[in-house]
């Protein structure tokens, strides 16, 4: 039997979705549908890795899978960012002694144990005493004794060895560098000319960042601002605003935070997203050490379930499917983490702990009303017409208890929706009348597994049909065992 013949294979029972990072172990189709079978809802490429030529092959890759199995599938293209660095050493690296003064200079000469070049003539003015530089994740923290135009002098708090071209975090100021530099121009020319659905922002520091990328992409694709620098978080609500999406980068967050800091945090940033009704990704290092091992530890176990307690929309895997050893083992125990966290009787009573109000519009209210009726009655899913995605992202927000069937004759949207807590995207014609919109969303909802002859279900669109933003009809529609038999035929 083909994939065709079997619509609920794919039938998702979570809610949360697994964002899925692509790379030498996993860019296979092979290797690619196993993922989606196992349980992948979209893949991240990250453009800091491979040329353009490899992302386009794997593009094509993933459009073939997702035509193969007829599931959309939303394909996030990763810009880089500005990456600031040290030079190079006269011997490849050297070891910084604990409490030794160590300068980063403009000189281009190779380093030693006293100094080393720092090309980024841009930090040199605005830094000050008592600032931190952080270089290698981390790994040495220096604090700055006194700042010139050209060299920082610093005492190390923490030494160690420093080898070439280590990355360097300033996490007490402002980087005055723009988010996309030039090769993320052309890598996001790239991603849109690939039809990338979403394009994530790395860098971010201001909403001014994230108000450029937007103007470069040109109404296309949507925009996921990675939360990675503490002077985003100062800025968060301005840059939700401005974003259609963010993701909560811990790696970054906790080399530049300490990381007592970062779980509260990550509550606050998920809830944050969550009020607007804007999906939230959490990323970095939750099951790493799968990289390596077939099996997670205990404690990265707990990691992903608590980001699944918060309602984030979406957790994800890097290098644990991009370059481990056990890419399909991954997606597997994330779907089983997920699918018993979801399990839990208080799962729904503990993501409602996050207030949500909605906006005072029809559509928010009837998405309120759409969860509090599946409240009360016995229903089996909330079917979804739109054409946008808004009404979808209006449903999710209020985090019901039953599946979303989203119907749209978009491929954008149906792409897009695939990060979207509970939604289950199905890509069909439009309606053009009431009668039309019973019949067909009645049809979807057999052929996709949302029910059988006598359940419920609720229906929400527009009229007049076809025009965005209309969201002004709510419908609860029974189905019955002719439309059954009908289904079979």
């Amino acid at each position: 039997m083909s994939s065709k013949d079997e619509p609920n294979r794919l039938k998702r029972t979570r809610k949360v979705k697994i964002l899925v990072t692509l790379g030498p172990a996993s860019q296979s189709p092979e290797m690619i549908a196993k993922l989606l079978l196992a349980g992948a809802d979209a893949f991240r490429l990250n453009m800091s890795h491979g040329d353009h030529a490899t992302h386009a092959a794997t593009v094509a890759a993933i459009r073939k899978v997702e035509q193969q199995y007829e599931r959309p599938i939303a394909i996030l293209c990763d810009l880089q960012g500005p990456k600031l660095r040290v030079g190079t050493f006269r011997d490849g690296e050297a070891v910084i002694r604990h409490g030794a003064h160590f300068t980063l200079d403009s000189d281009p000469a190779p380093g030693d144990d006293t100094r080393v070049c720092l090309p980024h003539p841009e930090l040199f003015p605005i830094l000050a005493k008592g600032e931190r530089l952080l270089i290698d994740d981390g790994r040495i923290r220096l604090r700055v004794l006194r700042a010139g135009k050209d060299k920082v002098v610093c005492t190390a708090e923490v030494g160690g060895v420093i080898s070439d071209r280590k990355g360097v975090n300033v996490p007490d100021v402002v980087i005055p560098v723009p988010a996309l530099t030039q090769k993320d121009r052309r890598d996001l020319a790239f991603a849109i000319e690939h039809k990338a659905d979403w394009i994530g922002l790395s860098f971010v520091q201001r909403p001014e960042d994230v108000a450029e990328a937007r103007r470069l992409m040109g109404g296309y694709g949507a925009l996921m601002a990675k939360i990675e620098k503490p002077s985003a978080v100062k800025h968060i609500d301005e840059i939700i605003e401005l974003s259609d999406g963010i993701m909560v980068a811990r790696g970054d967050l906790g080399v530049e935070l300490d990381p007592e800091q970062v779980p509260p945090l990550q509550k606050r940033l998920v809830e944050a997203a969550r009020r607007t009704g804007k999906p939230v990704v959490v990323a970095t290092q939750m099951l790493e050490s799968m990289i390596e091992r077939p099996v997670p530890t205990r404690a990265e176990v707990s990691d992903v379930a608590n980001a699944v307690y918060d309602g984030a929309d979406a957790v994800m895997l890097s290098a644990e499917t991009a370059a481990g050893s056990w890419p399909e083992e991954a997606v597997t125990i994330m779907d089983r983490i997920a699918g018993q966290v979801e399990g839990d009787d208080t799962y729904f009573k503990r993501i409602h702990i996050a207030e949500t109000p909605p906006d005072a519009t029809t559509a928010d209210a009837l998405a309120l009303s759409s969860a509090r009726i599946a409240d009360t009655l016995p229903i089996e899913g909330i079917i979804v017409f739109t054409g946008s995605g808004s009404t979808a992202r209006r449903v999710a927000r209020e985090r019901p208890r039953v599946p979303m069937l989203v119907l749209t004759p978009s491929n954008q949207t149906a792409r897009r929706v695939a990060l979207l807590w509970g939604a289950h995207a199905v890509i069909t014609r439009d309606i053009g009348s009431f009668e039309g919109m019973i019949a067909k969303g009645k049809r979807m909802a057999l052929r996709h597994g949302f029910g059988q002859a006598g359940s419920r279900l609720i229906t929400l669109a527009g009229v007049p049909f076809g025009t965005p933003g209309s969201t002004n009809l709510i419908h609860v529609v029974t189905l019955t065992g002719s439309e059954l038999k009908a289904q079979a035929k």
